[in-house]
């Protein structure tokens, strides 16, 4: 498989998981996704809202646009901005990823900040965003447990992988 498909797949499936989520947790209180519990945020909201933060801090590199913008990504706090903001930047990297070659995936960018420096290629950093929210998105799972929340979707890519083609 070449590491373009890899990578497409890879996006394709991390969008859907993204709409898997929104889906399920919309249906739920602000009481529940504000609700206080032990985990790396205090709540299901602030953890969606460091997903997609994360999400976009990870896309200004890959992209080469530098647009971060912390304070812009900070404001966003109601569950409909936090929901709408994940799902944009998942498919904005479909997109994106679509329009890429083999060569461009492979192509190395440096980056230098306040927290670390590296020089991997875009690839490494697309997989890297996805795996990193996939971490979050498990907290979230339990998070949703202790907090009465017991019907999270099956979003294991094998399952993804599977019925993708079925609808």
């Amino acid at each position: 498989m070449s590491l373009k498909t890899l990578t497409t797949k890879s996006v394709h499936y991390n969008n859907w998981v993204v709409n898997k989520y929104i889906d399920w947790l919309s249906a739920k209180s602000d009481e529940q996704l504000n609700q206080e519990t032990i985990s790396s945020f205090p709540t299901i909201l602030k953890t969606l809202h460091h997903i997609w933060q994360t999400q976009e801090y990870w896309w200004s590199h890959i992209a080469e646009n530098n647009e971060f913008d912390f304070e812009k990504t900070t404001a966003a706090s109601s569950k409909e901005e936090v929901f709408n903001a994940i799902r944009s930047n998942s498919q904005k990297l479909v997109d994106y990823v679509e329009s890429l070659s083999e060569e461009d995936l492979s192509k190395n960018v440096k980056i230098e900040s306040q927290w670390f420096q590296c020089d991997f290629s875009k690839y490494e950093y697309i997989q890297h965003a996805i795996l990193h929210s996939t971490y979050h998105r498990g907290q979230i799972v339990t998070m949703g447990r202790n907090v009465g929340i017991t019907d999270a979707p099956m979003t294991d890519f094998n399952f993804w992988n599977i019925y993708k083609d079925q609808k």
